[in-house]
């Protein structure tokens, strides 16, 4: 059902050291495992399908902290920042 009004979302509380702590050990663990970090980053972000990311150094429970919605947010602002 289209309106013709834009929904708004709206983030309250700014999460960037966290979120940037997090990838960068999920990307180092996926590195060191030998997989394409970017690629299942990339996996889990768009099928929030936890097995994209490695278990070791508990990456998958660390990537699993963090909201979806924020990391694409976070992933955004720096893209657009740069």
């Amino acid at each position: 059902m289209e309106t013709g009004y834009t929904r708004k979302f709206s983030i309250h509380y700014d999460k960037d050291p966290e979120i940037k702590e997090v990838l960068t050990s999920v990307y180092n663990s996926l590195q060191e495992k030998g997989y394409n970090p970017i690629n299942q980053i990339v996996g889990y972000i768009l099928s929030e399908d936890p097995t994209y990311i490695t278990n070791y150094n508990n990456a998958r429970s660390l990537i699993r902290k963090l909201d979806r919605d924020e990391l694409l947010q976070e992933l955004v602002k720096q893209y657009l920042r740069d």
